[in-house]
């Protein structure tokens, strides 16, 4: 699977950005964040139905996640940004692609050790 992720910038704090990360194939897609000199960090991640999300603490009730799964498209919704969001921030993928007759069903991953597939990453930056 490959991963293209877009829609970094700088924006303002209080304001809003959406990222989007466009796979080769039907996925179950996440994302992730590393700000300078920190560990990366689960951000949220969405299952292969785009029924299911989950979201890391720092950035639930701001930021959302959701697909559109004629694109193989994820897209990163964040709003109130503070900046404290400054991070490179990565798409990601487990296993795939998965046809779309295969039920498969995956609960909350958010270990980097449960992704297989990697964006380049895109460079979101919050000014005070």
């Amino acid at each position: 699977v490959q991963l293209q992720a877009s829609g970094g910038g700088l924006v303002q704090a209080g304001g809003s950005l959406r990222l989007s990360c466009a796979a080769s194939g039907r996925t179950y897609m996440g994302w992730f964040r590393q700000a300078p000199g920190k560990a990366r960090e689960f951000v949220a991640a969405i299952d292969l139905t785009g029924s299911s999300a989950y979201y890391g603490e720092s950035v639930n009730g701001r930021f959302t996640i959701s697909r559109d799964n004629a694109k193989n498209t994820v897209y990163l919704q964040m709003n109130r940004l503070r900046p404290e969001d400054t991070a490179v921030y990565y798409c990601t993928a487990h296993g795939g692609p998965y046809s779309d007759d295969v039920p498969v069903v995956f609960g909350r991953l958010d270990r980097e050790y449960e992704y297989h597939y990697w964006g380049q990453g895109t460079l979101v930056t919050v000014s005070s």
